[in-house]
Parts: structure tokens; C-alpha cells; sequence
């Protein structure tokens, strides 16, 4: 069967040169006998893996040596509660700006552990704009100021990384982690969950400066404990070795196509293509401020809702999967990660416009 375009928001597509080596090397890795599911975390085979991994990682974002770089479980929404665990310290407050539903739930989490002061929100604009940071009100004391640089469900993007002074600044860059060039230095933490741009669900990846180390919760379970996972390791219980092994193999991938910031040109390209064909459309709408526009999630509007039925079956037919909108939005919703390629953005531009052509 032909692989079809997946445009899920997560779990999403992986290259398929990394599928096709995670197959080869399924049931013996380099000549181990072995496949990696098969091996101990603390075996030489798999440390090698996790090292090489780490190692990869740091080289396509620039990590400096004053961050660890930690291989989780819980996801990204596992770390709304570990961030204030970690880092809360002796302060009550902490700083959230609301731009969409997963804003939402890091600030539904965070409340169970300090008073959350929500510096901005773009709820009342029904969350298709970014708050401009002139109108941000910040506490005095807070322990940190956390964003989501990119909301995954209305795709709206942060244009800049905001400016937080001597406040850590943490980031939940699930879906855009690895899209582009960022400078680390700027954070105090990077999270992200692996499902978008990094490898298969399970397996969550967190960059912390160590310096923020010695502040967790005396309740902060040990397997939470950025401190103890850092000089574990990352192993200080059992880890998800086949999806670390398998976002090893993304990382390779994305090297030898040349890094990050060709990662970001095609990206570009890809996305505005579809913005331009949904712009030039009378039948289709983005609803985003395009000043805020996502280069990775790109949801967009039928000119009729009651064909949105017929538009993704056809879509389906086509090849083209997994475009409906996440629920709470409706409409469609492509999301086209590293691992989409830009002739899946050419057939779904050319399906539209034959679906405009008879339903217009």
C-alpha cells in the first residue's frame, strides 16, 4: 500500500528513511543479536544510543554546557506539573500567558501548586492573536513566566521569543521544537513532547538550566526531579529506550539534510504555500491574525460547513489523511511537521482547489 500524507497534529509522521532503518535494525541492532526494545537501558549498546542521541540534540540546537538535556516520560502535559515542582522554590507566584487550550491546561496544572497570575490572555479574541507583551502584566516576584510559543489546536504562533528579565523564562515547545533555529540561552527550560517533530508518543524532551537545580518540592517524586534525572542520566528509572533510539534517528535525519535552519526554509515554504492558496481562495479561511500565522499547524475554514463531511472524505480518498479540526475548533486543521514533505502540501493545495472548483 502506498503511504498515505498523514497530517495529524500528534502522533505525526516520521521520516520515512528513519521508518525504513528502524525496520532494518527491528530484530538485531548492528549486529547485537538484539533488537532495541529488547535491550537493558544500562547495556553498552543502549547507552551508546541514548549518548549519541543526547549528543545529536545538543548539536542541532546549540544546547550550552550549563543545560541538561533530559529524556522523560509524561509528555508535555506531565511536565505543566513538574515545572513548579522543580522550580517553584520558596516563591507562591508564577506568570502564564493564555494563548490557547494547551496555555489552558499548564495554567489548570500549575494552580495546584502556586497562585498562577495569567499575565495576558487572547481568550476574548477567541485565541487567534498573540497578546502584545507591552500589555503583559507580571508579577514582582515570580518564580518564572511560562508560554507556549505555539498552540497546536488554533494554530496561532509566538512571532518572537518574549523578553522575561531576570524571571526564567520556560517554554512548551511540543510542536515546534526542531523546526528552526532557537537560541536555548534565552530559557530557563524547553519541554516538548516527542509526538510532532522529535519521534513516537511516550517519550518527552526537557532542556533545563542546571542553575535552576536545588529548588523542587520536597514532595516532587524522585522520576520528576530534574536534578536526579540529570545526574541519573536520564535513567534513573527504566526510560522509553525505543522511542529515545528512534529520536536519535530523527536527529541524524534532520542533520543530514542539513540542520536546523534548513529545516526552517523548507518549513517555510511549506506553509506558505498553504496560507497563499487558502488566501487566494473565495471557499476557504484561516481565522488566524496572519501576523501570528503557524508555520506548523495551519487550520483553515470551508465555505461551507455542512461539506465539511464530504471534503474530508474526499480528502481521504485522495491520500490525504487525518485533516479534520480538533473539536473544540471545528473546520480542518493540517499540521505539516518536519516530516511532511512539500509534495504533500502540493496534492492537499491541488485537492482543495478541485473541491473548491465543485462546491463553491
Amino acid at each position: 500500500m502506498t503511504r498515505v500524507y498523514n497530517f495529524s497534529a500528534g502522533p505525526a509522521a516520521l521520516p520515512e528513511e528513519v521508518l525504513t532503518q528502524a525496520a532494518e535494525e527491528m530484530t538485531n541492532w548492528h549486529g547485537s543479536g538484539a533488537g532495541v526494545m529488547e535491550m537493558s537501558h544500562r547495556g553498552k549498546e543502549f547507552v551508546s544510543i541514548a549518548e549519541q542521541a543526547e549528543q545529536d540534540l545538543r548539536d542541532l540546537l546549540a544546547v550550552p554546557d550549563d543545560y541538561a538535556v533530559l529524556f522523560l516520560q509524561g509528555g508535555a502535559t506531565g511536565q505543566f506539573g513538574f515545572v513548579p515542582m522543580n522550580i517553584l522554590g520558596d516563591k507562591a507566584t508564577v506568570d502564564y500567558v493564555n494563548t490557547g487550550q494547551w496555555s489552558k491546561k499548564a495554567i489548570a496544572e500549575a494552580k495546584k501548586f502556586a497562585t498562577v497570575n495569567v499575565v495576558a490572555t487572547a481568550e476574548d479574541s477567541g485565541f487567534n492573536a498573540i497578546p502584545d507583551q507591552a500589555e503583559w502584566k507580571t508579577s514582582p516576584d515570580s518564580a518564572y513566566l511560562h508560554y507556549t510559543p505555539n498552540e497546536t489546536i488554533g494554530g496561532v504562533e509566538f512571532g518572537y521569543v518574549p523578553e522575561s528579565g531576570n524571571v526564567p523564562l520556560v517554554a512548551d515547545m511540543s510542536s515546534t521544537i526542531l523546526s528552526r533555529p532557537v537560541d536555548i540561552s534565552q530559557f530557563g527550560i524547553v519541554y516538548a513532547g516527542a509526538q510532532k517533530n522529535i519521534g513516537p508518543s511516550g517519550l518527552t524532551v526537557a532542556i533545563v538550566k542546571k542553575s535552576l537545580f536545588g529548588q523542587a518540592s520536597a514532595i516532587t517524586p524522585d522520576a520528576f526531579n530534574y536534578q536526579k534525572q540529570a545526574e541519573a542520566g536520564s535513567m534513573l528509572n527504566t526510560p522509553p529506550t525505543y522511542g529515545w533510539y528512534i529520536a536519535g534517528l530523527v536527529f541524524q535525519w534532520i542533520k543530514n539534510r542539513g540542520g536546523l535552519a534548513a529545516m526552517a526554509e523548507v518549513n517555510q515554504r511549506k506553509a506558505g504555500k498553504l496560507y497563499t492558496a487558502i488566501d487566494d481562495s473565495a471557499y476557504y479561511r484561516n481565522p488566524v491574525d496572519p501576523a501570528c500565522r503557524s508555520l506548523m499547524n495551519v487550520p483553515f475554514i470551508c465555505g461551507d460547513s455542512t461539506q465539511d463531511e464530504a471534503f474530508l472524505n474526499g480528502a481521504k480518498a485522495a491520500g490525504l489523511h487525518t485533516l479534520k479540526g480538533h473539536r473544540s475548533v471545528g473546520g480542518m486543521r493540517a499540521s505539516i511537521y518536519n516530516a511532511m514533505p512539500e509534495a504533500g502540501i502540493d496534492t492537499l493545495i491541488e485537492y482543495m482547489r478541485e473541491f473548491e472548483r465543485q462546491h463553491a
